[in-house]
């Protein structure tokens, strides 16, 4: 797997097919092997580059917790795109890597041929936003008190994850693994430097009302934390289209493969040829 370097931190990635450039980021609980069915699907007619966040093996794990943050993410993605000299590609991400798609749309929009966001904005919603934060502490704690086996299993069993286990065991069962093997370390650092410290949806208003990128956001209606964050994006990106899942939760990628393909290419066909509305 070729790697380049970030501010000294190794990054990861892999590139498959040949065409326009495609780049997926992937979600806390993921990593590169997260996007394995779209990679298999749209490589067939786009460059797809995967890659590994900072903190996830084989990339780097730095100890400095100032090594991480969304900004720092963004900064990450800028870098392997320039790395590859790729000047502009189709943007995308799930969760973690759906918020990073807006923020690096919002820092780096020349670069954005298109945006798909993904289950992205859980968080957001100011119910009782310094309880929750108190739990993402206590969670990245527990990460490194008690290994990631145990972190793994709680968090897959989460509300928003029980529909793929009801629909796919032995891809959530993968999903399972793959998550019990994360760096407890650079999982707990990335916990608290983004997740924790990043802004919400609603915090950049202003910012998405300035984006002119084509842009669709998907999510699940099960997926209750991001529902309204989805629905927030929709009425402030003016070229943005809402894709709604039912029955599903926050792995949409993963939990409904097939129509999560269809819905983007879809997508990236009307914006190829210039028939998606408001960009």
């Amino acid at each position: 797997m070729p790697t380049f370097s970030s501010d000294s931190v190794d990054i990861h990635y892999q590139i498959a097919g040949e065409g326009y450039p495609m780049v997926l980021s992937h979600e806390f609980a993921g990593d590169i092997t997260s996007w394995e069915p779209q990679v298999n699907f749209f490589s067939r007619r786009y460059q797809v580059i995967t890659y590994c966040h900072r903190g996830y093996p084989p990339s780097g794990v730095p100890d400095d917790p100032d090594a991480y943050s969304q900004e720092i993410q963004v900064e990450d993605m800028y870098r392997l795109l320039q790395h590859l000299g790729i000047e502009q590609a189709h943007i995308g991400g799930l969760s973690m890597g759906g918020t990073l798609t807006i923020g690096f749309a919002i820092a780096h929009p020349e670069m954005c041929r298109s945006i798909t966001v993904a289950s992205a904005g859980a968080g957001s919603d100011a119910g009782d936003r310094e309880r929750l934060v108190e739990s993402w502490q206590a969670l990245s704690e527990l990460m490194v008190a008690e290994g990631m086996e145990k972190f793994a299993d709680g968090y897959a069993h989460g509300a928003e994850r029980l529909q793929f286990l009801r629909k796919d065991p032995a891809g959530w069962a993968k999903f399972h693994a793959g998550l019990a093997a994360h760096s407890a370390q650079g999982s707990s650092l990335t916990f608290q430097g983004v997740q924790m410290r990043r802004p919400t949806i609603y915090q950049v208003e202003k910012q998405l009302q300035e984006i002119k990128i084509p842009t669709l956001v998907l999510i699940g209606d099960e997926d209750t934390p991001c529902v309204e964050p989805a629905i927030f994006m929709k009425r402030n990106i003016r070229s943005c289209g809402l894709a709604v899942f039912p029955q599903a939760g926050h792995t949409i990628n993963l939990e409904e493969p097939d129509l999560y393909n269809r819905t983007v290419l879809d997508f990236l066909i009307a914006v190829e040829a210039g028939k998606w509305a408001g960009a």
